[in-house]
C-alpha cells in the first residue's frame, strides 16, 4: 500500500528561462574566446552555437581559416 504521497524523487524541475539566457550568454562567450566573431554569433541558432562548442579543436581551426 501506498502513503498517498507523490515521490519528489521522480519528478524534475522544469527549465527555467533565466537559467536557458545564463547558459546561452556563457556559450557565446566561449565561441568569441575560441575566435567566432561576434557578428556570425549573433546570425546563428541557439542549436547551432551548441554544435559548434561539440568540437572546439575543430571550431578553432575553422575561424582560424576564415580570417
Amino acid at each position: 500500500m501506498g502513503s498517498g504521497r507523490a515521490n519528489d524523487e521522480l519528478t524534475q524541475g522544469a527549465k527555467k528561462p533565466r537559467e536557458c539566457r545564463r547558459r546561452e550568454k556563457l556559450q557565446k562567450k566561449r565561441l568569441i574566446a575560441l575566435g567566432v566573431p561576434e557578428t556570425a554569433i549573433a546570425k546563428m541558432t541557439t542549436k547551432k552555437l551548441r554544435e559548434l562548442l561539440v568540437r572546439p579543436n575543430l571550431t578553432k581551426k575553422l575561424w582560424a581559416a576564415k580570417k
